[in-house]
């Protein structure tokens, strides 16, 4: 699962970390690992610092983007927290060396976790500037050979439209990756939907804020919108 930073602040464009909303959240994951799930999430730090934004202010784009890779490590810690106070065990994984509070990623250490019954926490992106973190996300998705490419945002899934400015916003209920790539859509970026596409990982775009929609897709149900089909279908028109 992809978990933006701003999920975890409450507020849509906050700041900061909301103990409601991860407890919410964290209770959430903890019934679906409870119902026998593996469970890998990469978190971003939007909530705290934003790499491109600070390369946008003049920031030099490499400074900026370590600098975000640490703000996720902090969302990762506070994951962590709520999680295992579910009674869940997890794992803290980073791309950078934070050995203090957290250990190095390591492919096969990261699956046995899984396989233990932990849910892993990978942070710090991809270790690299210039890669967000929909293409760690994606990197680590095929690493672990996750059976699915989970995308928790704020809206139902992908519209032909921004749904918060225009009434008759449609939604997709599936479409192609390269529809998705050709029109530029911007709930993940194109490095990561290519990634996914060169390896046949399929993606479910859903909104997190509503209750149990993570176990209705490790459960399979149709919610949201699905990454995946290999040509271009009927479906990449929500108006057809």
């Amino acid at each position: 699962m992809k978990l933006s930073g701003e999920a975890l602040c409450g507020v849509p464009g906050g700041y900061g970390l909301e103990p409601e909303t991860l407890e919410t959240f964290s209770a959430e994951l903890a019934d679906v690992q409870r119902a026998g799930a593996e469970i890998g999430i990469v978190i971003g730090g939007g909530n705290i610092f934003r790499g491109l934004k600070g390369s946008a202010q003049g920031m030099d784009r490499t400074s900026a983007d370590y600098m975000g890779m640490l703000a996720t490590v902090i969302n990762g810690i506070a994951l962590q927290d709520a999680i295992e106070k579910q009674g869940v065990q997890t794992r803290l994984m980073t791309a950078l060396d934070v050995r203090s509070v957290a250990e190095p990623y390591i492919r096969r250490r990261a699956i046995r976790h899984l396989e233990k019954g932990r849910i892993v926490i990978f942070v710090a992106g991809t270790g690299n500037p210039y890669f967000s973190t929909d293409t760690a996300a994606a990197l680590r998705a095929m690493e672990i050979q996750a059976d699915l490419l989970c995308k928790a945002t704020k809206v139902e899934g992908v519209y032909d439209r921004d749904p918060a400015k225009f009434d008759d916003a449609t939604m997709f209920s599936e479409m192609s990756y390269e529809y998705f790539i050709r029109e530029r859509i911007g709930v993940m970026d194109s490095t990561a939907i290519t990634l996914c596409r060169d390896n046949n990982m399929k993606v479910r775009v859903f909104a997190l804020s509503t209750t149990g929609n993570i176990r209705r897709v490790v459960e399979g149900e149709p919610i949201g919108t699905l990454i995946g089909s290999t040509e271009d279908s009927p479906q990449d028109s929500p108006h057809l």
